[in-house]
């Protein structure tokens, strides 16, 4: 059974820092027979979401853009890897207005999906940032990939980056570690079954109590 991981990467900077850090996982992915499809949104004109609800009927976002080209990559991946540089201690504003359209857009199961987060930047910031992407894997069922530090790089350029050896071996264990994840899942789906997903209680306080 093939496998698939879907890399997204956030930087306006298509040959940056952060790409750097994701061909590094791709490589070992590579090497670890999983199959790898590459977007760089950094340089596209990403709007924020509507909040119009359209997508809720007809399946997709009403922006018709990069967003609706990701989606059956998404929707067909067995693991999504996000990239993003750090701007003011959070992922860059094009890359959250994606991730926002993507996830609320779809409504495919994203469940037992593998996801991870890499970010890079040149001192600080980098945490806050990892936070904020892996929340969306967080609310939407998906198991996060970890490694052996926080999924970051540092450097000004991509030529910095190859001199942050161990930033770039902590991405290496983080393919390892996604590849083991997606087929140890994939073995378990065959066997058991997905786990169950309640979907009964929705929140909300409409009485205002």
């Amino acid at each position: 059974m093939s496998h698939r991981v879907l890399l997204i990467n956030g930087s306006p900077r298509k040959n940056g820092c952060t790409a750097r850090a994701l061909q590094e996982i791709a490589d070992i992915l590579h090497a670890e027979g999983i199959e790898t499809d590459l977007i760089h949104v950094g340089g596209s004109d990403i709007r924020g979401c509507l909040s119009c609800g359209t997508c809720g009927r007809i399946g997709r976002c009403v922006i018709d853009d990069l967003v609706n080209e990701a989606a059956p990559l998404f929707e067909h991946a067995d693991g999504l890897i996000v990239g993003s540089p750090v701007y003011y201690g959070s992922p860059n504003g094009t890359m959250l207005s994606f991730l926002d359209r993507l996830f609320y857009s779809t409504s495919f199961k994203k469940h037992m999906k593998v996801g991870a987060a890499v970010v890079s930047c040149r001192r600080g910031g980098n945490t806050a940032s990892f936070d904020v992407l892996n929340k969306y894997f967080t609310i939407s069922g998906m198991p996060v990939a970890s490694s052996t530090y926080w999924n970051q790089v540092h450097g000004f350029s991509a030529e910095d980056v190859e001199k942050d050896l161990e930033g770039l071996q902590t991405m290496r264990n983080l393919a390892r570690n996604t590849a083991f994840l997606i087929r140890a899942i994939a073995t378990e789906k065959e066997k058991n079954g997905l786990p169950e997903v309640e979907r009964g209680a929705f929140t909300s306080f409409p009485d205002g109590k």
